[in-house]
């Protein structure tokens, strides 16, 4: 057996091991974004479950002079059981707002700076904007922005080995390879022609 033949076979062993068993792990996140790309470009198929929620309270007065950001934001957070990272803090002469968002999730408190007293609205909705959210990363972190990357970065190593895969079947080279380029050419004129 010559080199070239044994990494010729090794390659051919490591990208169907690597294709298999990537394929099988990425499963739910290719469903995943191919749901959620649904979603989000049909919204009018998909009900939307807006609820929204009015609170009204007051808050320690300590709490305003000196202003302490962390406490107000965690104050409501715990009285409320808010949901989200906080957003925007804004100060104003009269009045303080704080936003709080997550995925499909929003929560806006209005504080009277003399008084303490505020109103909150918090908007929940549904669980198809909070898929929707995800899929785009918006009010989601970080975090959730790494797992993006690291899924599209597996789901292109899942392509390019199902591609190298096609060299190593000598009976169907020639109609798979074919078959990948009339894709791409394919994907290419419906960009030049239907997309404005």
């Amino acid at each position: 057996m010559t080199f070239g033949h044994h990494v010729r076979r090794r390659t051919a062993i490591i990208s169907r091991w690597l294709h298999l068993y990537l394929s099988l792990f990425s499963f739910t996140i290719v469903l995943f974004f191919a749901a959620t790309g649904l979603t989000l470009n049909h919204p009018d198929w998909f009900a939307s479950h807006i609820r929204t929620i009015n609170h009204a309270g007051s808050l320690a007065p300590a709490m305003l002079a000196p202003l302490d950001k962390l406490a107000i934001a965690e104050s409501l957070r715990k009285t409320w059981k808010l949901q989200g990272a906080v957003s925007d803090f804004r100060i104003e002469d009269s009045q303080i707002t704080v936003s709080f968002r997550g995925p499909g999730y929003a929560a806006d408190a209005f504080i009277d700076r003399p008084s303490a007293h505020y109103q909150l609205t918090e908007t929940r909705n549904g669980i198809v904007a909070v898929m929707n959210d995800l899929h785009k990363g918006r009010d989601t972190g970080p975090k959730w922005s790494w797992v993006i990357d690291a899924s599209a970065i597996l789901l292109v190593v899942v392509s390019l080995t199902g591609l190298t895969l096609i060299f190593f079947l000598a009976k169907r080279r020639k109609r798979g390879i074919a078959i990948a380029i009339g894709g791409l050419l394919l994907l290419v004129a419906l960009c030049k022609l239907i997309v404005p």
